[in-house]
């Protein structure tokens, strides 16, 4: 039988994410402010923030999602159980976790970086287990530590982890530079795709773009996506999975139209199927025009995900549903079967393997 994948939900974290640090380590737990005076700062929510993050010098608002749809220990974990029964009412066999704080730098120092992720990865071990394997997990990576990335990310693979949870501008630098390679060595190891998602690693593009999240968020995936490929680095480590989570798809065929002109510069050439030969994945919303990507880049390597427990631009609750509604898909390119393409919760598969697009069969 068919199982539907969601890709992209999230989980929402709370005192209970930090009580996994350990007696010596409970400083590093970022700190909830609740704004007391001044004005209400907008956010994309139902909405205003009222509560924020302070950690590692940044202060970002503390989510405030949508409960209509879903109660807070869905979105927070309080009750492991709530998550699943839900997804069971979406007809959702599967998800896959990423982190909400973590969406914007929170640590300066590497042994604050280090505690918090480890705290978080324990954390979502935990909801693994109780959940009876339907929730699999982005690993955060202590990048500012590299000789600990190894072990992290073995830890993680073992407990539920299906890939590494990676920002744009990791460490204030492209991810894809020599000081990676740790990185990139324990993924191909572990079997782990590398799932860049809608976020910013970088201080000072935060900064920049205060007040402004495409700017922040959306066009540094693009960025990322665009050095990739110019750099050739899916050629380099050829059995890891990328994926671009949360930025959408409309955005491929013109980065591509620009890294296959500035490849040619080179004397290079872009390859004519460059996601799928580059084990590359791209998450697709309801907004996009869909037949128009597929004519680009085909199908085999789009997926969807909801954005569960999020207030984001892309958060469709029922997307997987309403991609089977959308108007111009042929069935072909959204249903297929079980065995196809898991961009990110399978084994690698083999070079060449053809895949397709499936909403139901998401990673």
């Amino acid at each position: 039988m068919m199982k539907t994948i969601d890709s992209d939900a999230h989980v929402i974290e709370s005192d209970r994410t930090w009580s996994y640090l350990a007696d010596d380590e409970r400083h590093f737990a970022p700190l909830v402010l609740d704004m007391v005076a001044g004005e209400v700062q907008p956010q994309s929510g139902p909405r205003p923030a009222t509560q924020f993050w302070y950690s590692g010098d940044f202060i970002q608002p503390k989510d405030n999602a949508d409960t209509v749809s879903m109660d807070a220990d869905s979105r927070e974990m309080g009750n492991v159980e709530t998550r699943p029964a839900h997804m069971d009412e979406l007809k959702i066999d599967m998800q896959v976790l990423y982190p909400t704080i973590f969406l914007a730098p929170c640590a300066r120092d590497a042994v604050q970086e280090a505690a918090q992720y480890r705290a978080y990865n324990r954390w979502l071990a935990d909801i693994w287990q109780l959940a009876g394997g339907r929730l699999r997990w982005a690993a955060c990576a202590p990048l500012y530590s590299l000789h600990k990335v190894h072990d992290e990310l073995a830890f993680a693979k073992e407990h539920g982890a299906c890939c590494v949870f990676v920002r744009p501008f990791e460490c204030d630098r492209y991810v894809g530079v020599s000081y990676f390679e740790p990185l990139f060595r324990a993924a191909a190891e572990l079997d782990l795709a590398i799932a860049f998602h809608s976020a910013n690693a970088s201080y000072q593009n935060n900064s920049f773009h205060e007040g402004h999240n495409f700017g922040r968020f959306k066009l540094a995936m693009i960025a990322q996506f665009h050095w990739l490929l110019e750099n050739e680095l899916p050629k380099k480590y050829p059995d890891i999975r990328w994926a671009f989570i949360e930025a959408s798809s409309a955005w491929v065929p013109y980065a591509l139209g620009d890294v296959e002109k500035r490849l040619t510069r080179k004397g290079k050439k872009l390859s004519d199927s460059p996601l799928e030969d580059n084990n590359i994945w791209v998450t697709v919303e309801m907004t996009d025009d869909i037949p128009y990507v597929i004519n680009r880049v085909g199908d085999n390597n789009l997926i969807v995900g909801t954005d569960y427990g999020h207030t984001d631009t892309s958060a469709q609750i029922e997307a997987l549903r309403l991609l089977k509604e959308r108007d111009g898909l042929s069935p072909a390119s959204v249903d297929q079967p079980d065995q196809a393409v898991r961009a990110v919760t399978a084994t690698h598969p083999p070079r060449n393997r053809k895949r397709k697009l499936s909403p139901s069969a998401t990673t």
